[in-house]
């Protein structure tokens, strides 16, 4: 068996993976990277990237639904579904192509295979590459960094069979629109198909085991999700848990049990999405010291394990579970193996979320409530989009823009938003937290007009009693 030695192995190459590659090439590391399945990652070709496709289409077609309202028409409104599968299959590979340039362009090398840790030679760690089963190349590196991502959670007595229970594989590959739908979990994923399949026309019922839906979401904007969200069809069952799901003559039957009630619900298909685990098998995590919590590998705030020179990035190290999370984790890594002194570690309450339903959720630091639990003094500024000229234009005028300020300091501690393009919003809350910005910067920051992120100059106004136009 061959061995090549690196500076750099990484084992993984979802979007935390290529890009601390990419990173790691720049800085002048020889760097490989190994991966079993695709460029790109799950992320690329089966998560973040192509469900976008598919909700895009979903949201084209509302608007065609409610053409009149803009004054157009469209009619027999329908789609093709194939089509709309197809069209999401080709954007994920056309960015996986686009990550193979860039790696190549960058001259990482890389190797299509499982990469597991074999112990060490000398000051060097051991990887080996296994193909179909069988070792076939051995690495040697000063640094390993794991990003080998994450699978659907699944329940004892709910195993996905790609048929009946579908995973978010089946999810975004259906061959036909069933006509009901049982969405297990409301997390982000969850509330991204339930919004897909019904804008196609699915009945679809979400079950959530606790009292409220996107429970990671301040619980002000979690409530008018649910609002918005039924107010377009979508049926919700709250502190409820699934029990079964079985084939019957007429198809599945789900039972759900709520306050030791239980409840029959036919359904055509069922999708489960309540979480994720980390992928830590057949690492050779055993070679060496790094630990494991709850299907997770522990890292500290610059992604190192308790084994020197391995680290961990991305899903595998843990929530929250996201692409740009990872990526930013990998760059970090990998600068501090660089020695570079101006970086600065993971602070987690900086890292946004999004779900990309209709309406569109999304999120950066301290909920209302987690704020006062840690001992804040808070002022809170609230604007809807009814007060806002381009949402109106844009005939999205139900939304709000939260935001949570210490009111001591002035520091934004949160901003939570629904409603339209909100998931392009965030960032602008998102570099404020960066950047330390109090409520004096925001209010003195010149939003342009007409657009909606005025509304994110109201909402720090409102909060301070200085609010204009509501």
């Amino acid at each position: 068996m061959t061995e090549t030695t690196f500076d750099v192995v990484i084992i993984g190459a979802g979007p935390g993976g290529y890009v601390t590659a990419i990173r790691a090439a720049q800085l002048g590391f020889k760097t490989a990277i190994i991966e079993a399945n695709h460029l790109g990652g799950i992320c690329l070709n089966w998560g973040c990237i192509p469900t976008k496709a598919l909700l895009r289409s979903a949201e084209i077609l509302d608007y065609m639904h409610h053409a009149d309202k803009f004054g157009l028409k469209a009619e027999k409104v329908g789609f093709e579904l194939a089509k709309i599968v197809e069209r999401s299959r080709q954007v994920a590979s056309q960015l996986s192509k686009g990550v193979e340039h860039l790696l190549k362009k960058n001259k990482v090398t890389v190797y299509n295979g499982y990469g597991k840790l074999k112990g060490k030679q000398g000051d060097l760690h051991k990887i080996e590459i296994a193909r179909e089963s069988k070792a076939e190349e051995m690495l040697l590196a000063k640094n390993v960094i794991i990003a080998t991502g994450a699978r659907a959670r699944t329940l004892p007595n709910l195993q996905p069979d790609g048929e009946n229970i579908w995973t978010y594989r089946e999810a975004m590959v259906p061959e036909k629109m069933p006509k009901s739908l049982l969405v297990i979990g409301s997390g982000a994923i969850g509330i991204e198909f339930a919004s897909f399949y019904c804008s196609l026309g699915a009945e679809v019922t979400v079950v959530e085991v606790v009292d409220r839906i996107l429970p990671a979401e301040d619980e002000e904007i979690s409530l008018m999700a649910k609002k918005m969200l039924e107010n377009r069809g979508i049926k919700f069952h709250l502190a409820t848990t699934v029990t079964s799901v079985t084939q019957t003559s007429q198809g599945l039957k789900a039972i759900l049990e709520s306050d030791g009630k239980r409840t029959e619900l036919p359904i055509e298909k069922a999708i489960l999405s309540v979480g994720i685990v980390g992928n830590i098998e057949n690492l050779g995590l055993e070679n060496s010291k790094v630990k494991i919590e709850n299907s997770h590998i522990v890292v500290n705030e610059w992604a190192e394990t308790s084994e020197p020179g391995i680290y961990a990035i991305g899903d595998v190290a843990g929530a929250p579970w996201l692409a740009h999370k990872a990526s930013h984790e990998g760059i970090l890594a990998i600068e501090k193996i660089a020695g570079h002194k101006d970086i600065y570690p993971m602070r987690r309450e900086n890292i946004p979320g999004c779900t990309y339903s209709t309406p569109q959720i999304a999120s950066i630091g301290l909920t209302e409530k987690k704020a006062k639990e840690q001992g804040y003094e808070l002022k809170v500024g609230r604007f809807p989009f009814i007060g806002n000229g381009k949402a109106i234009a844009l005939g999205d005028p139900e939304g709000l823009i939260k935001t949570i300020f210490d009111a001591k300091t002035g520091e934004l501690l949160g901003a939570h938003m629904i409603g339209a393009e909100v998931t392009e919003l965030i960032q602008g809350y998102a570099i404020a937290k960066t950047c330390e910005a109090t409520e004096a910067e925001l209010m003195s920051t010149i939003f342009p007009h007409p657009t909606l992120s005025e509304m994110m100059h109201e909402s720090p106004l409102a909060a301070f009693g200085r609010g204009l136009h509501y």
